[in-house]
């Protein structure tokens, strides 16, 4: 086996980064060289992510972004810390949306910026890290990570600002911990455990930080001993306390989906997890045919074929664990181990919400494969080192060649983020049955009027996926907006099939019903709406509109005024509530509320009318 990493670090009092002589111009020297060695990662990383700079905001960003309500409530950051409802549980990067929405709005390109710098800062603790561990090839390692196009989707991506910046105190709780090691000074003890933290509650998937801390203390010293899982202790129990949130956080989204996608069987989750772990290494070795959303495996565990890629794993682990005193499987078992150990919270053992759409996405190997990316780049070094005596000159130049592929690779995945138009289409080019694809193609082409496109789409969505409540619903709307009530009717029945507590199918089934003349039919759906969520003004002021057709007066101003309590801004409760008020002989409260209607749209023609005829009444 080849001698793929150096001999691990010494335990004296070493310097952040070794030298092979001790003299101050030399120390100068190397200081000066490892400044260089970061600026030439920085640049070449925002180089290849140029054109992520021109993007814009896509899927999930207005859940974590545009349209947390957290981001604009008055009491936010309250909300971020303490509730497991707002998008999801990263209170510390919510915390970074938090702040940077009041400096720069909702311009995506300072986010943007924001992501790639966290994401080559990464780069430059990477390589320390490994300098750290005597890694060889250290500065080319994290080169390659930089430049990797499977980390486009972190680094791109607005929403996994959890990933690059979690990555930071990741990379800084290794540095510190491995200080501590070397030190046993208690100021970098307390620091590793306020990285862990902030790494933790930035993306709870860095509860895996332990188990790495550990395989480093292996590398360093080829054991552990009780002080050793002595210090490990409080980082265990910091992982303890963000998994058990993050367990409960995820459980809630899963029942609130109402599917069946987690049903999973243990030997079903075993097969998943081998065949994630080869999924994510070929991903890294050769990284082609990368996409937004990949296929989801159907897995068979009665068939034999399944269940090679598990055993594959466990053949390759026991033949290291063999050899594990010599340098090359010795530098194999720790590289191999680290990138399992950092996978493990989305090997399929526990339910992940995304796993509803597929059981792998690039995202979730953004710390793994840097691992497997510094064993591949040392492997390679020694390997060409040894092929030639003029090793180092055809190492430099083959990884020369292979630094550019990987930056053009990522240059041209960035392009596909540009905005939510093009990441679907190209999702869809690579992974027709993606019904995710076709359903968030349909909403972009929405949004920009196009509602024929927009249902064919869905149309497209709902032959992949029959039960697909969205789908159905937005079908729905196009059908009742184009006049087709008992088509758009019969969206609505089966959205509801699929998703009993959709809310907004309720209420405007409730509309379509009411067009449709049945009106008490409407009202009980109205009514149902408001019980999975009272605070729903629309469905409150259709109530109203609902109880007025029925001659309810009374009980539909109580609406009226319901739906103003919960959104004052909202103009047709308050045209609504005019009208009611005029029937009921109040003239003048109603004229108030038909010009605070105007206020709020002065193109509302029937207010103008409705307030025109109240005053010359008057």
């Amino acid at each position: 086996m080849m001698d793929a990493m150096a001999e691990p670090v010494p335990t004296d009092d070493a310097p952040l980064l070794p030298t092979a002589v001790s003299s101050p111009i030399a120390k100068t020297d190397s200081t000066h060289r490892t400044w260089l060695l970061a600026l030439v990662l920085v640049i070449a990383t925002f180089v290849a992510y140029l054109p992520a700079m021109r993007a814009g905001f896509i899927w999930d960003d207005d859940d974590h972004l545009t349209a947390n309500p957290a981001m604009t409530a008055p009491h936010g950051l309250r909300m971020i810390w303490s509730s497991l409802t707002v998008s999801r549980y990263y209170p510390l990067t919510l915390t970074t949306f938090w702040l940077q929405r009041r400096l720069w709005g909702l311009n995506p390109l300072p986010y943007h910026v924001v992501n790639i710098t966290l994401h080559a800062l990464n780069g430059i603790l990477f390589f320390l890290v490994l300098r750290r561990l005597r890694v060889r090839a250290a500065w080319l390692a994290a080169m390659l990570w930089a430049l990797h196009p499977v980390n486009v989707e972190s680094a791109a991506w607005i929403t996994e600002l959890k990933n690059t910046q979690s990555g930071v105190f990741f990379f800084l709780a290794v540095l510190c911990f491995l200080r501590f090691d070397a030190q046993e000074r208690r100021g970098w003890y307390v620091l590793t455990l306020l990285c862990a933290l902030a790494a933790m509650l930035s993306k709870p998937s860095t509860t895996v930080l332990p188990l790495v801390l550990l395989l480093c203390v292996w590398w360093n010293r080829g054991r552990w001993q009780r002080t050793d899982i002595a210090r490990i202790i409080p980082l265990v129990g910091l992982a303890l306390a963000m998994s058990a949130l993050t367990v409960i956080e995820q459980r809630r989204a899963v029942l609130a989906a109402h599917t069946g996608e987690w049903h999973l069987g243990r030997a079903t989750r075993l097969i998943i997890a081998g065949k994630t772990i080869w999924f994510y290494a070929a991903k890294v070795l050769w990284p082609v045919h990368l996409m937004f959303v990949y296929p989801r495996w159907a897995v068979d565990a009665t068939s034999l074929s399944s269940w090679m890629p598990l055993a594959g794993l466990v053949g390759v682990g026991l033949i290291l664990w063999r050899y594990r005193r010599r340098p090359g499987p010795r530098a194999a078992l720790f590289g191999c181990g680290c990138f399992v150990v950092a996978l493990l919270p989305v090997l399929g053992f526990l339910d992940v919400y995304y796993f509803r759409f597929s059981f792998v996405a690039d995202h979730f190997q953004y710390l793994a494969s840097a691992s497997l990316v510094a064993l591949a780049a040392g492997a390679g070094t020694a390997l060409c080192d040894r092929a030639t005596a003029r090793g180092k000159h055809v190492g430099a130049a083959v990884a020369t060649v292979i630094l550019f592929v990987l930056g053009s690779l990522t240059w041209r995945q960035a392009h596909c983020y540009r905005d939510a138009q093009t990441l679907w289409q190209d999702t869809i080019a690579k992974n027709p049955q993606c019904w995710l694809g076709q359903y968030n193609l349909g909403l972009a082409l929405l949004r920009q009027g196009r509602l024929q496109e927009a249902t064919e789409h869905w149309e497209q969505a709902l032959q992949i996926k029959p039960d697909l409540a969205q789908a159905h619903y937005n079908l729905g709307n196009a059908l009742l907006q184009d006049g087709k009530i008992q088509e758009a009717i019969a969206h609505y029945e089966q959205a509801l099939r699929a998703d009993p507590d959709l809310a907004e199918a309720h209420h405007n089934l409730g509309i379509a019903l009411e067009q449709a003349d049945r009106v008490q039919e409407a009202v009980g759906h109205y009514q149902q709406a408001l019980r999975i969520n009272p605070d729903y003004a629309k469905a409150h002021n259709s109530l109203g509109n609902a109880l007025l057709r029925a001659g309810k007066l009374q009980e539909a101003i109580g609406q009226y005024e319901q739906a103003l309590r919960i959104d004052p801004g909202l103009a047709d409760a308050h045209y609504n509530l005019g009208i009611a008020l005029e029937q009921a002989g109040q003239a003048e409260n109603a004229i108030q509320h038909y010009e605070q209607a105007l206020r709020i749209n002065p193109d509302f023609a029937q207010a103008q009318i409705a307030l025109a005829r109240a005053r010359t009444a008057r």
